[in-house]
């Protein structure tokens, strides 16, 4: 939560800032900077980032837990919100690697080892049998948090990797992992179960949370593709096997393809920009192809 506040007041701040409310911007940004401190102090466990503290003053997600030894989503949102640097991110998202995905189900286990005999009570994840949906299975908000930090990065391959366990169609058609899943191959699942006897069978489908992190995504994180409002950019993050793609839009009447790579396409650029450079769309002629370089 402390990084998910950190993203929040970095976004938020200048909007107060530019109401006039500079006490206030200045109040959440010296909390902000207080966040952050804790979190690589109190809150770093050496290899990776602790998820919390019970009011004991015992911590969760440590080293020194017999169950629940490390989380995703603490690893995941020291990189999305940017308030962590890469000596600590990169150390927290190997140990997210090596210890949370399974390589042969293909699955991002939200922790490890799941709750069981733990008597500093979680609260009801505790309840799910072990690797059954919170409890130590493949959360699919959390893992699309990481599928996100992977790729933001540079970690396009583990990205990737990633997005095809999520991906309903590609865990279905998979010879082992689709027996397994027992779901629609057309719609999210909120989760994916990670331990025997149920180990990669999909939990609840039709999850409509999951399927919008999914595709912002695939959109906006590995196609790379943002608008902000008159402004857009591509910044491309996509597996090296890739050799390139276009994207077809529809923006206020007016059609625009943007290619990347060898995207086979029979239109001819129009016009070239950088990946992450910012251009106003608005200022495009209709049906303009943009080459993205």
């Amino acid at each position: 939560l402390a990084w998910f506040l950190c993203s929040v007041v970095e976004r938020y701040a200048p909007l107060a800032e530019a109401r006039g409310e500079h006490e206030r911007a200045a109040r959440w940004q010296a909390a902000r900077q207080g966040w952050i401190t804790a979190l690589h102090d109190a809150g770093w466990d050496g290899a990776w980032f602790r998820r919390a503290f019970f009011d004991n003053g015992a911590p969760l997600g440590s080293s020194a837990n017999d169950e629940c030894r490390i989380d995703l989503i603490a690893q995941a949102w020291s990189v999305l919100s940017g308030a962590s640097q890469p000596r600590y991110t990169d150390a927290a998202m190997a140990s997210l690697n090596e210890q949370l995905h399974d390589e042969r189900m293909g699955l991002l286990r939200l922790l490890t080892p799941p709750f069981e005999h733990a008597t500093d009570s979680p609260g009801y994840i505790q309840a799910y049998p072990p690797g059954v949906r919170e409890n130590g299975g493949q959360y699919s908000h959390g893992a699309v948090w990481a599928l996100m930090a992977q790729a933001l990065r540079g970690d396009t391959e583990a990205a990737w990797r990633s997005f095809e366990g999520l991906s309903p169609a590609h865990r279905a058609r998979h010879p082992e992992r689709g027996p397994a899943y027992e779901l629609e191959p057309y719609v999210m699942a909120g989760d994916t179960y990670g331990a025997a006897p149920y180990l990669g069978r999909g939990g609840w489908s039709w999850y409509t949370g999951s399927a919008a992190w999914m595709h912002r995504a695939a959109i906006e994180t590995l196609l790379g593709l943002e608008l902000r409002g008159a402004q857009l950019r591509m910044t491309p993050r996509v597996p090296a096997h890739w050799p390139g793609f276009e994207i077809a839009l529809r923006l206020d009447g007016r059609e625009l393809k943007l290619q990347y790579g060898e995207a086979g396409s029979e239109s001819a650029a129009t016009h070239s920009i950088q990946a992450g450079e910012w251009i106003d769309w608005h200022a495009l002629p209709a049906r303009a192809v943009l080459r993205v370089v």
